[in-house]
């Protein structure tokens, strides 16, 4: 009988970890700029996913500005508004569902250049 190699690894306590927050190098969100200053021209970036997501469609508003309020209150703001569920990211906001219409016009009122 014949049994086969070990060769996975399974568990390494060689985790590399934040010297700011603790967290492991790779899920650190303090390493990341993420207050930068908003710029005065902004130009976001529409498109639509479906992968890893069961399925379902997600309208994503991309190459946002990394400033953690500011992204957070535009999600609240566009998911009100299009009366769906959604996330804010580092510098994307997820909409749910096939909000690509709804997102645009409320971007470009508020003067942004819209892409996609």
């Amino acid at each position: 009988m014949r049994t086969k190699p070990r060769s996975r690894l399974a568990y390494s306590s060689e985790t590399r970890l934040c010297p700011k927050c603790g967290w492991p190098e790779r899920d650190c969100k303090c390493s990341g700029t993420f207050d930068e200053a908003l710029p005065a021209k902004i130009v976001a970036k529409l498109r639509i996913e479906k992968s890893g997501r069961g399925g379902k469609t997600v309208t994503v508003v991309d190459g946002l500005p990394r400033n953690r309020d500011f992204v957070k209150k535009l999600a609240g703001d566009l998911k009100k508004a299009c009366g769906a569920g959604g996330k804010a990211g580092e510098g994307q906001v997820e909409i749910q569902g096939d909000k690509r219409d709804a997102v645009r016009r409320i971007l470009q009122g508020r003067g942004w250049t819209v892409k996609g």
